[in-house]
């Protein structure tokens, strides 16, 4: 029985996959249309909020998924496993910067990025910057965890899904990511770490 365009938004993520399988382009574009401002804004977080990196991995993800949409494990709750992805597409990207990091130095002649707005909401603002900076600074799993929970407001059980680990693993992390960050920004108030008030 043939679907409508209409009817692919409200069916379930595996049953848009077993779709995609059989190449249904309307349960791809389901699929992105579902998923794909989640993902950006994930991207946009954990790569250095380069909004260009960022649009180039979404799309890089879902190429690969629309080549091989089989990878995917129905055993594994779909939004889980996306984001498994996703967060090994960016540990590679951190690996490769690591790789240029030397030269890319060199051609900035070792400036640091210069912030071109002016003092108007400085104390916010500057928050944002430097929490991201020192996201910036943790250790991939760490930061990727923490963004997870706190901008993309996944389950702690939907993070632990997401790496194969345990829950108590996920909140491990997130307490050790808290209490660097708290030390690392003490000239802020800790409780605006968690977004939402979340811990």
């Amino acid at each position: 029985m043939a679907l409508f365009g209409t009817e692919y938004g409200k069916l379930g993520d595996d049953r848009l996959m077993e779709l995609v399988v059989r190449g249904d382009e309307r349960a791809f574009a389901a699929i992105y249309d579902r998923y794909h401002q989640r993902l950006l804004s994930y991207f946009h977080r954990m790569l250095w909020q380069d909004r260009e990196k960022a649009r180039d991995h979404l799309q890089d993800l879902f190429t690969k998924l629309a080549q091989r949409p089989e990878s995917y494990d129905p055993s594994r709750p779909f939004h889980t496993w996306l984001f498994s992805v996703a967060n090994n597409m960016c540990k590679n990207a951190y690996r490769h910067a690591e790789v240029v990091k030397a030269a890319a130095i060199h051609i900035r002649n070792g400036e640091d990025r210069v912030d071109p707005r002016g003092g108007i909401g400085v104390d916010h603002e500057r928050f944002r910057d430097r929490l991201d900076a020192e996201l910036d600074r943790l250790d991939p799993d760490h930061k990727a965890t923490f963004v997870m929970r706190y901008h993309e407001d996944m389950a702690i059980k939907e993070i632990a899904a997401a790496f194969g680990c345990s829950e108590g693993t996920v909140k491990s992390r997130l307490f050790y990511t808290l209490k660097k960050l708290a030390e690392r920004l003490k000239e802020f108030d800790p409780n605006t770490l968690a977004p939402h008030g979340k811990a």
